[in-house]
């Protein structure tokens, strides 16, 4: 059965690795565009279309807007949407809808499945 655990531990080490990886990946992007942001910059500096404190002012701006969720750019801070957002209440005997549904029970099991291979670690780490 220590094979068993092996695999278990390879499982939970590729999970690490490929969140480190993806980190890393999202790090050189950023670095990426803020590389390309401060070319821009410094050519419209170089135009006298901006001065450097505005110059330094828009990398910093766009930086924050290319780390805001993709959602989440549509609406800027400075402008407030045209009108409330909207919230919607469901009775308690209303069912959510599918994609909610599917959504949920999605995240469900996937802790289920992360709840029971800690046990299953925990147990092999005990039997050893």
């Amino acid at each position: 059965m220590a094979g068993f655990g092996d695999i278990v531990q390879k499982a939970f080490y590729l999970g690490v690795g490929l969140a480190s990886y993806a980190g890393e990946k999202a790090g050189g992007k950023l670095a990426e565009v803020r590389s390309q942001v401060q070319k821009l910059a410094d050519e419209m500096v170089a135009k006298g279309e901006m001065n450097t404190e505005e110059a330094r002012r828009f990398v910093e701006e766009m930086m924050k807007q290319a780390q805001q969720p993709q959602g989440s750019g549509e609406t800027s801070e400075k402008t407030p949407p045209s009108e409330p957002r909207r919230i919607e209440i469901l009775e308690e005997d209303e069912e959510p809808t599918v994609k909610e549904a599917s959504a949920d029970e999605n995240v469900d099991k996937l802790r289920q499945e992360v709840l029971d291979l800690q046990e299953e670690l925990k147990r092999l780490q005990r039997d050893q």
